[in-house]
């Protein structure tokens, strides 16, 4: 029986050698994120700092708060101004005459 033909690649690959050893990554990163999670940590140790962010996120709920509220309000003022229309304007509800069969203008 005879061998396989040769893989003309298996020369090439033969020569290039072995991968460079590479350093594990889990500790690398784990390192790298404790580094950023220090960072965080110590800028909101500064008292300064954590007060403009406690103020920021109270005004921002409150800037929510008040466009959830304006938007309900507007809402209702429509509802009301379509009820006060309909209740002086007969027209408004009424349907318009179907126009004659013959009729076509």
């Amino acid at each position: 029986m005879s061998d396989s033909p040769q893989d003309p690649l298996d020369p090439l690959l033969e020569r290039w050698g072995r991968p460079p050893p590479f350093a594990p990554l889990m500790p690398a990163l784990r390192q790298r994120l404790h580094g950023r999670a220090a960072e965080t940590e110590s800028l909101f140790a500064h008292p300064a700092f954590a007060a403009v962010f406690v103020a920021a996120c109270v005004l921002l709920g409150l800037f929510l708060a008040e466009i959830r509220v304006s938007r309900v309000r507007h809402d209702r003022d429509t509802q009301l101004l379509e009820s006060y229309r309909r209740l002086i304007d007969p027209l408004v509800t009424a349907t318009p005459p179907a126009a004659p069969k013959g009729d076509r203008t």
